[in-house]
């Protein structure tokens, strides 16, 4: 495990268990896996919430904990284009956690279920040491769309909001805001509160991918920063992908350019490191860019992704690996 990233991992995974069965669509490497299924195809995601590796306790409630990693797995349905049908949900569940804190975590869970119109249908429960929540879900789609689909000439689009989360963990991190002398928490600016509920409860952008449909060639949604899924959606499409900088630049909602002025951070790096909004990263034509979506690239022949200013362009590396830690 050491020598391996998560990108050489899903590799090493598809050639183990990749299938030729003729009801597989879509298989192991993009947001969903895709099984053909009547007039409308299934599409189906598993999304693992860990304690330590995903969520700090310090910063979230335990309901904030179940939300999140309910919209964390919808996000995948949405980057598909897809609506949800239900959920599948499995607990490991440490022994320090009471009732309480299970009827706290559970409740989380239902909020972001009904918002998403997605019931829990069943599951799986046991013991453990950390607590852990994996999500399955399931949708449909009359045609998903993939990560492979980009073809030069296209537009690159983003659909929602990208670096609010991180400013809201960079937030809590920092400790702001922070304990006053005399013991009293100070209370956080307008725009550090926004990104840090931007963090705490996120929400997955279904209504949004499924206006993607029909004018997307591609979408991934973008769970772990574009430094890692823009290279990811090149890598899938076979094309290079090209973010212009002051397009993305002007994409920057006030609240984190204020946000990043506070913290001393630059809001386009936290932006283009930043993933857990769930925003997602698009390809189309002009003509059928949806409104909403906001043009910060283009597609090109060749391969990688970069991002490009006066000065040139240099590669976009980095972002969230979950085996590098």
């Amino acid at each position: 495990m050491a020598a391996l990233n998560e990108r050489r991992l899903v590799a090493l995974l598809d050639a183990r268990f990749r299938s030729a069965a003729p009801g597989v669509q879509l298989g192991i490497g993009d947001d969903a896996a895709v099984l053909a299924a009547g007039s409308e195809p299934w599409v189906c995601s598993v999304d693992a919430c860990v304690q330590g590796v995903h969520f700090d306790l310090r910063f979230l409630t335990l309901a904030d904990v179940g939300y999140r990693s309910f919209q964390a797995a919808i996000s995948d349905l949405a980057a598909m284009g897809a609506t949800p049908v239900a959920a599948l949900s499995a607990l490991v569940l440490p022994k320090a956690l009471s009732a309480a804190d299970i009827d706290q975590l559970t409740a989380g869970q239902a909020d972001a279920s009904r918002e998403t119109a997605c019931p829990i249908v069943g599951g799986n429960l046991s013991r453990g040491a950390e607590l852990s929540v994996t999500t399955t879900v399931l949708g449909r789609a009359s045609r998903p769309i993939p990560r492979s689909g980009a073809r030069p000439g296209e537009e690159l689009w983003l659909v929602g909001e990208l670096g609010m989360a991180a400013a809201g963990l960079s937030a809590l991190r920092l400790g702001r805001p922070r304990q006053a002398a005399a013991g009293v928490a100070s209370e956080p600016s307008a725009a550090l509160a926004r990104c840090i509920l931007a963090w705490r409860r996120p929400r997955a952008l279904l209504a949004e991918g499924r206006a993607l449909l029909g004018r997307a060639s591609a979408v991934i949604d973008v769970s772990d920063g574009l430094l890692a899924d823009a290279p990811r959606l090149s890598e899938q499409s076979r094309v290079r992908v090209i973010i212009e900088r002051d397009r993305l630049r002007a994409t920057l909602t006030g609240a984190l350019r204020g946000a990043a002025r506070e913290l001393g951070r630059s809001a386009l790096r936290l932006a283009l490191s930043g993933g857990e909004d769930y925003a997602l990263l698009a390809t189309g034509p002009r003509a059928l860019r949806p409104p909403g979506a906001r043009r910060i690239g283009y597609v090109a022949r060749g391969s990688g992704a970069f991002l490009a200013d006066g000065s040139g362009r240099r590669p976009l590396r980095g972002g969230y690996d979950h085996l590098r830690r």
